[in-house]
C-alpha cells in the first residue's frame, strides 16, 4: 500500500473535557467519505473522544498508542490473530480505533491497553464506550462497517473495519 492510496483526515470531536476539539487520523482513500460521514454524527451527537492523532506520533506503536487512548486509523502493522504473520485492515487503512480505554481489546484473557480492564464490564455504560445499540456502534453501522466487539472469543470493542477484519 503506497502513501498515494492513504488520506490525512482533519475532523471535528468533542472531548471528554466537554469542548470542542481538531483531531487528524490517516485513512485509506476508498474510506474517506465514510469516516468523514462516521465523525460527522459523533460530532453532531456529542459523542466523546479521548484525542485523535496518527499513528506515527507514537512512532507506530499500537500498544502506547492504545495505552494514550488514542482514536486512530492507519498503521502499518501486523494483524493480532494466531498463525503466520499477517497484515492487519489498519495496515491498509481500512479500520479506526476509537477510544482504546473505554473499548479494550481482550486477547488471550489479557486486555489492551491494561488501563481498559475496568471498562470490560460492557452492561456498565460510561461515556465514549461502544455498545449495541449505541452512538458510536450505529454511526459506523451506517455506513456499512462492523465492529470488533462482536468477536466473541476476543473482542475488539475499540475496532471499527469497513472488511470486517
Amino acid at each position: 500500500m503506497g502513501p498515494a492510496q492513504l488520506r490525512l483526515l482533519t475532523m471535528s470531536y468533542w472531548g471528554f473535557d466537554g469542548r470542542p476539539h481538531l483531531g487528524t487520523m490517516i485513512v485509506n482513500s476508498t474510506v474517506t467519505t465514510a469516516a468523514l460521514k462516521v465523525f460527522g454524527v459523533l460530532f453532531a451527537e456529542h459523542f466523546p473522544i479521548h484525542q485523535m492523532q496518527p499513528e506515527d506520533a507514537y512512532g507506530g506503536q499500537d500498544p502506547v498508542s492504545m495505552a494514550d487512548d488514542n482514536t486512530s486509523g492507519f498503521n502499518c502493522r501486523y494483524a493480532v490473530a494466531p498463525g503466520p504473520p499477517s497484515w492487519s485492515v489498519h495496515a491498509f487503512g481500512e479500520a479506526i480505533d476509537v477510544n482504546p480505554v473505554e473499548n479494550p481489546y481482550l486477547e488471550g484473557g489479557q486486555v489492551q491497553p491494561p488501563a481498559g480492564a475496568p471498562y470490560l464490564d460492557r452492561a456498565r455504560f460510561r461515556p465514549g464506550m461502544a455498545v449495541v445499540g449505541g452512538q458510536l456502534v450505529d454511526a459506523f453501522t451506517s455506513v456499512g462497517w462492523l465492529w470488533g466487539g462482536r468477536w466473541t472469543a476476543s473482542p475488539d470493542y475499540q475496532h471499527f473495519s469497513a472488511t470486517g477484519g
